[in-house]
């Protein structure tokens, strides 16, 4: 089943081009069975090339399938090649199931919209770009699919582009994530330029043989490509963007949040992660970038009003994880997280977009409560999605890839207790804002009139997604309660194992025991400061040093604020001082001089024979003068 892997991207293109181009004249019926029916028969194609892969695995734990040559100059020859290994089928899995389940609920979510064809063709598009992402053989085909989530998160985040804070913040996300991608495009020619191919294992291979460890080219790529994982995946300082792209509609939030483009970063880094084992110190940049991101980010969530917002700011800080991960070698860990984060992530979702559509498109969890028997499938699958998040013990998938980056990040070579630290003061912030929008969202006084349920094309991915949030967890199992690495074995065939500090198992049993302690506390303290006394809440927003640290917090840390003031204030200056643009000065000038030459010459062509005949004299004399004196 191997040789249908390029079936898995072509499937969803198929679609979009078919809605793209019959889509308006097609019933609603047909597009939702064009745009749901590509994904779905991707998402079964992947299951089957995994089931054959696990069962009989190729030579090297790897297939290659090349279809043709892109194009070819000198010794330039990318091609349209995919290439399967135990890291890119966990993607591909997790992209075209948890996909599929978001195209689902949509095409009940989005009935009522107009451009119901272009939505389903956008989201396709999105499929595809991301999978061929995911499975690229080479570098450029890398970037191509790349660039194609960036196209489609701009197409989706303004979708409602009548809108035009909507086209604002679909603006913002295509340019703050083009300077990550130019870092990125400018270190994949210095790959090339240095190793002489963009095939990404043998750039692996050569970069290994080639430079040493700390080598200045290797520090120089690997800290290029991080420029691009830091753009796609909304990390310090390029995360500005991603709160504001709770603009589109909230399907897309999901599928941009738990499937595709923000972990398109953290996947970028563990392909890649030859080189930035051989630029340490990058490497250390990305643990430090992750740990400082996930607390920034969890700290604003605490602030926000926005159902969504809380949840985009939930999405940053949960990349940071995997960015703590992967910057002290816990590859694995970074990759299990992803997969959880996934489950969780898109029910929670999917969750809060049946709870705006029940409540006439209200956002703000001030405005909710009470609905907790009101929409009880929402509540308990909600409920769910958030325990995971917040990493309760023993009983929920988050629990265990959280604990396992913890643990990883002490116990690492390459970690420290300060990471560890940051970790874990994260997970205390998670679960408080958290449960903070749970109870403010479902529990106490109900301050809307009605609240409608939705039909079962929402709640069946509701469903799946809640059991995948709970057992998705299961397939790691930590030394307490059960010693299970079958994630981490299979994930070993492509990437390498954490280098571990041995430790006595008292001190893992310790840590784990303090982390679960931490994330404990963290809800029974959302208990009582949002629950049981709402109203204490508000007491330190009061003073006004509370209230400017609140609005600071809301407002993101101000970066939106720093980054109008330092950059976007100073160019938009110097566009308008240079609105006549000072380059046509020069064109302007050659005109000018044409002119005058032009005038010049044109008295001299008066009519006059006698004129004509003084002007042959002289310059019969000039020559004659010439030739003479030369």
């Amino acid at each position: 089943m191997q040789e249908f892997l390029w079936l898995i991207p072509t499937l969803p293109f198929a679609g979009f081009l078919t809605l793209a181009l019959i889509g308006a004249r097609l019933s609603r019926l047909s597009v939702m069975l064009i745009g749901v029916g590509s994904v779905a028969l991707s998402a079964f194609v992947s299951v089957l090339v995994g089931v054959s892969f696990i069962a009989a695995p190729p030579h090297g734990y790897a297939y290659r399938e090349t279809l043709w040559t892109w194009l070819q100059v000198s010794n330039f020859r990318p091609e349209i090649a995919f290439y399967l290994d135990a890291l890119s089928l966990v993607m591909v899995l997790v992209v075209t199931f948890v996909g599929f389940l978001i195209h689902l609920y949509s095409t009940e979510f989005m009935s009522g919209e107009e451009g119901y064809s272009r939505f389903f063709a956008y989201m396709n598009l999105f499929m595809g770009s991301m999978l061929t992402l995911v499975l690229a053989d080479n570098l450029l085909l890398l970037y191509l699919g790349w660039e194609g989530v960036g196209l489609c998160s701009y197409l989706l985040i303004g979708f409602w582009y009548r809108e035009p804070a909507n086209g604002s913040a679909a603006m913002k996300a295509f340019i703050i994530t083009r300077i990550g991608d130019t870092a990125m495009a400018i270190g994949l020619i210095v790959l090339f330029n240095n190793l002489g191919t963009m095939q990404i294992q043998e750039v692996m291979l050569r970069a290994s043989q080639q430079w040493p460890v700390g080598s200045s080219l290797a520090m120089v790529a690997a800290a290029l490509l991080l420029g691009g994982a830091v753009g796609k995946s909304a990390q310090l300082p390029l995360q500005t963007w991603l709160p504001d792209a709770m603009a589109g509609p909230t399907p897309v939030s999901a599928l941009i949040h738990a499937a595709t483009m923000v972990t398109a970063g953290v996947y970028l880094i563990a392909r890649t992660h030859v080189l930035f084992t051989l630029a340490p110190l990058v490497q250390s940049a990305v643990a430090v970038i992750g740990a400082v991101t996930l607390l920034l980010a969890a700290f604003s969530a605490l602030t926000q009003r926005d159902i969504k917002r809380v949840l985009a700011y939930s999405t940053i800080s949960q990349i940071g994880y995997m960015f703590l991960a992967l910057g002290v070698g816990a590859w694995s860990a970074a990759i299990f997280h992803f997969m959880v984060h996934a489950f969780f992530k898109a029910l929670l979702f999917l969750g809060a977009g049946a709870v705006i559509l029940s409540l006439h498109d209200e956002h703000d969890m001030f405005n909710m409560g009470g609905l907790r028997s009101r929409l009880p499938l929402t509540f308990w699958t909600f409920l769910i999605g958030s325990a995971s998040l917040s990493a309760l013990p023993l009983v929920t998938a988050g629990y265990y890839s959280k604990d396992l980056i913890l643990w990883q990040a002490w116990a690492s070579r390459t970690g420290s207790p300060l990471l560890w630290a940051a970790g874990l003061a994260g997970a205390l912030l998670t679960s408080l804002y958290t449960f903070r929008m749970v109870f403010l969202t479902f529990f106490g006084e109900a301050k809307t009139m009605d609240a409608q349920r939705h039909g079962n094309r929402m709640s069946v991915p509701l469903v799946i997604l809640a059991f995948l949030s709970i057992a998705g967890g299961f397939v790691e199992l930590p030394v307490s309660p059960g010693n299970q690495w079958v994630f981490t074995e299979f994930m070993g065939t492509a990437l390498p194992a954490a280098a571990i500090i041995p430790t006595e198992a008292a001190t893992q049993h310790a840590l784990q025991l303090i982390a679960s302690v931490t994330s404990l506390a963290g809800i029974f303290l959302a208990y009582i400061f949002f629950h049981r006394n709402s109203g204490s809440t508000k007491l330190p927003v009061r003073s006004p040093v509370g209230y400017a640290v609140h609005c600071f917090l809301s407002s993101g840390w101000g970066f939106d604020r720093m980054y109008d003031k330092l950059i976007v204030q100073p160019y938009v200056y110097l566009a308008r001082l240079n609105k006549a643009d000072v380059t046509d000065l020069i064109y302007r000038g050659i005109a000018l001089l044409s002119k005058i030459i032009h005038q010049g010459l044109s008295i001299m062509q008066n009519g006059r024979l006698r004129w004509y005949a003084l002007t042959i004299g002289i310059g019969a004399v000039a020559v004659l003068g010439l030739v003479v004196l030369l």
